[in-house]
């Protein structure tokens, strides 16, 4: 009897398997590949860079179930693909930067889920090359030839000897009121050209206008003091006062001790700089360079021994300092253009009225763009929106 069973036993398990086999199957059930996969040249690059989209997997629902993209590339004839990159899931873009220009590509996207990959259809071939022009920097384009057909113009203006409009700057014409106190009086006159060294381009602008105060103080013959915080200033110092003596005929007149290094050290050397102020009495302090929290220090020194005070830097934490103990305040590119304000060079004065014509043209765009939105948000229609768009990539540059 129980050999006649085993026929039975052995039909028995064949029929239960056969009736478990789908269920496991079902719980194989394989993950779908992304889709639609290109692969373009990267725009506006030397060759350098290929970019690779998709569409995501019907998988990828945030829930887990996958854990990202798998990116493969291979050479075109086809090689073998080797895998370049992995994004996390959600993401259905690549940018791979490790082509050659001229080679061409093909790619594949795997999604990867538990350790397994699903992989895509081969994407079209791609071969990255080199763009002479970028035209999504057309708009820097005409804003540069525009500056700089504004400073042509202009210099070319100044130089035929027409008069070229600059506003007056009041720290400016100042200059030779503050020098002639310090002569009347008989007292030494303060140069003080910040606290950074000369690759700081407000220490440049300082230096600059000492040789305007050294050509007064040359021809007038009065004493100036220049205690600095760093060899290469103190250096370019002297060789500026230096040749301002030479140019008025009194070179013998000329010493070196009117520059003198004091200290590195910041706090150290405005404590330096308060002692000789208090103790020289200086008629006429400047103040021309990049100052810090030692901006207040020094103003309020000043003012409180009766000097007159000239102050510039494009430091903004500290312009209301000395603004507020100064009697005159150099704001900003006020020290910059100096330079050309004083000596009415042509070029110099042409080049800054061809900026102002660039800072010209980002006002009128500003305030158009400003009037735009406002225009649009309050239901001006889409004419408005399009102009605010317009206005707003002007001086935006698209990647």
């Amino acid at each position: 009897m129980r050999g006649a069973n085993r026929p039975f036993c052995r039909f028995g398990l064949s029929f239960f398997i056969i009736l478990l086999l789908p269920a496991y199957l079902c719980g194989q059930e394989s993950i779908a590949p992304p889709s639609k996969v290109v692969a373009y040249d990267f725009k506006y690059d030397r060759g350098e860079a290929v970019e690779l989209s998709w569409q995501l997997s019907p998988d990828d629902k945030g829930n887990g179930s996958i854990s990202g993209y798998e990116i493969y590339r291979a050479e075109d004839p086809l090689d073998s693909f080797i895998s370049i990159g992995f994004v996390s899931a959600g993401t259905s873009s690549y940018r791979d930067k490790s082509v050659y220009k001229g080679q061409s590509y093909r790619y594949q996207v795997a999604t990867s889920s538990d350790g397994h990959l699903y992989f895509s259809e081969i994407s079209a071939a791609v071969v990255p090359r080199m763009e002479l022009i970028n035209w999504n920097l057309l708009n820097l384009f005409i804003i540069g030839l525009f500056l700089c057909g504004s400073v042509i113009f202009f210099i070319s203006h100044a130089t035929r000897g027409k008069k070229l409009f600059i506003r007056k700057i009041a720290g400016l014409e100042a200059i030779d009121e503050a020098i002639g106190r310090a002569t009347e009086m008989g007292r030494p006159i303060l140069f003080v050209p910040g606290i950074n060294d000369m690759d700081d381009v407000q220490t440049i602008a300082g230096i600059t206008l000492l040789g305007r105060v050294a050509k007064v103080v040359a021809d007038y013959d009065i004493r100036i003091n220049m205690p600095v915080s760093r060899s290469l200033v103190m250096t370019t110092a002297r060789e500026t006062i230096r040749e301002a003596y030479m140019g008025a005929g009194r070179p013998d007149a000329y010493s070196d001790d009117m520059v003198n290094y004091i200290t590195d050290e910041q706090f150290g050397y405005v404590a330096a700089v308060d002692g000789i102020m208090v103790r020289q009495k200086p008629a006429t302090c400047f103040y021309l360079g990049a100052f810090f929290a030692e901006s207040l220090i020094l103003a309020e020194t000043g003012n409180s021994i009766g000097a007159i005070q000239i102050a510039g830097t494009a430091q903004p934490a500290q312009l209301p300092f000395f603004v507020a103990a100064c009697d005159y305040t150099l704001i900003g590119e006020e020290l910059f253009a100096a330079s050309a304000y004083l000596s009415n060079e042509p070029k110099q004065l042409g080049s800054l009225k061809g900026q102002d014509m660039g800072k010209l043209l980002a006002m009128i765009v500003i305030i158009l763009g400003v009037l735009a939105a406002t225009v649009s948000q309050m239901g001006g229609g889409q004419f408005f929106t399009d102009i605010h768009q317009f206005l707003s990539n002007i001086f935006t540059v698209q990647n």
